[in-house]
């Protein structure tokens, strides 16, 4: 067995393996390292920023989006690739010369960079093909160049009330995850065109109408930190949709019309059409929601419209299920019409043989004295106020008689002559209000 000695004894040897290893590494790399740089980063402390005694240190920045690759409505997202620059001053890296000095990525370790983050960041990766995607540069008067290639998923908030006429307003926002306003200070190098690479941009679904920069502030329970944020507005391309879903609907509408024209006795051809053109229209309106969240409280603008177009359908079918029970029931209505027409017949017959007595009434009235016209006017005033409060609910009666007599239909032949108007007119006229409203309000 080991004595205690000896395993103190091979803990110390290997201790001082380690010192003297750690000291090898060290003058290797001030060995490798060109005099110039080697001066620069002796007695370098990476931990201590920048005027760590003179204010916060200012830290400009400049994007290059070099492609966005998906914007997804599920996710409510958009995946991007930048170039992320970053310039600031280090006065401890002053150096001799006229010429910048350009260092390998690898040697970011050594130097103290800004702790930049994307605020809504879903998921990031820097790009390590076949080295990591970094640049450093050093100018003689101290600035630092810091430059990075970063693929990243970022939350974007999505209004999809008006989809597909649709536009959204996404973000990209920059921050310091550790230093606060004290220490340091972010700004935009160019201003609005800070940002570069939209205006050459091309995405499948989307086009760029407007972008710009802004500069704020982020509070915390910890403090306040600096702030850089980029807007950028997208507008979708309706083209696709209109021909993927707005042309077909349009074309099922009126190919639900098309059973107006057949006669009513063809009872399978006119259902055939009418069932066909419904479930297709729902196949439809399943597609259409399949690239769309599958909760959420948005009525969305294809939904209107959809919903429109399947009414439309839906109402052709019914349309033909009323004008077909019309049509069975018309002899019973024939013979209804009929007895009608013989009451009627009566009663101007009535009301003529009542005027005739009227007449003769008001001849020997004529021979009896003035006094008696007096009393008998007296009491036909009040006979015809009786009977003024008796034909006044009867009057009401009548008027509601007519007003159902209306929606009598006498010919059920009628209705699809109505129907070959009133649905296109009222199509055409939905799809004006449709239309301006979602596109201009």
């Amino acid at each position: 067995m080991c004595s205690p000695h000896h395993h103190s004894f091979k803990a110390l040897f290997l201790l001082m393996l380690c010192r003297s290893m750690q000291t090898a590494e060290a003058e290797g790399k001030g060995e490798i390292l060109p005099p110039t740089i080697h001066k620069i980063i002796k007695g370098y402390n990476k931990y201590l920023r920048p005027f760590f005694d003179n204010g916060p240190v200012s830290v400009g920045m400049s994007l290059d989006i070099a492609s966005i690759d998906t914007i997804s409505e599920i996710n409510m997202d958009y995946t991007a690739t930048i170039f992320l620059r970053q310039r600031w001053t280090d006065e401890r890296l002053c150096f001799d010369g006229n010429k910048s000095l350009s260092l390998d990525g690898r040697l970011v370790e050594m130097l103290w960079v800004p702790d930049t983050f994307i605020v809504d960041s879903k998921k990031s990766f820097l790009h390590d093909i076949t080295v990591e995607n970094r640049l450093i540069r050093i100018y003689p008067n101290g600035t630092v160049l810091y430059a990075l290639r970063i693929t990243t998923t970022v939350a974007c908030s999505m209004d999809l009330t008006k989809y597909p006429m649709d536009k959204q307003t996404c973000t990209l926002q920059l921050e310091s995850w550790g230093y606060n306003i004290n220490d340091v200070m972010f700004y935009w190098t160019r201003g609005n065109d800070s940002v570069r690479g939209l205006d050459t941009l091309r995405l499948a679904q989307y086009t760029v109408e407007d972008y710009f920069t802004s500069v704020s502030e982020a509070v915390y329970e910890t403090g306040r930190y600096p702030k850089l944020v980029f807007h950028f507005e997208l507008k979708r391309n309706i083209l696709y949709f209109i021909l993927e879903t707005y042309v077909p609907s349009i074309l099922l509408v009126v190919l639900s019309w098309v059973s107006f024209w057949i006669s009513q006795s063809s009872v399978p051809a006119r259902i055939c059409i009418g069932v066909t053109t419904v479930l297709t229209m729902t196949t439809l309106m399943m597609g259409a929601r399949t690239s769309l969240p599958n909760a959420n409280c948005f009525i969305k603008a294809i939904d209107v419209y959809l919903g429109i177009c399947f009414s439309f359908i839906f109402g052709a079918l019914l349309e033909y299920a009323v004008a077909h029970f019309c049509t069975l029931h018309r002899p019973i209505s024939k013979e209804l019409k009929k007895a009608e027409d013989e009451e009627a017949e009566e009663e101007r017959n009535g009301v003529l043989a009542a005027v005739a007595k009227s007449c003769d009434v008001t001849d020997n009235m004529n021979k009896i004295d003035s006094n008696k016209n007096s009393k008998a006017s007296i009491n036909g005033k009040k006979e015809r106020s009786k009977h003024r409060g008796w034909s006044s609910p009867m009057s009401v009666m009548k008027r509601l008689f007519c007003i159902f007599d209306c929606f009598h239909v006498k010919n059920p032949y009628h209705i699809d002559n109505y129907a070959r108007f009133s649905f296109p007119l009222s199509f055409i006229i939905i799809n004006v209000f449709y239309w301006i409203y979602y596109l201009y309000f």
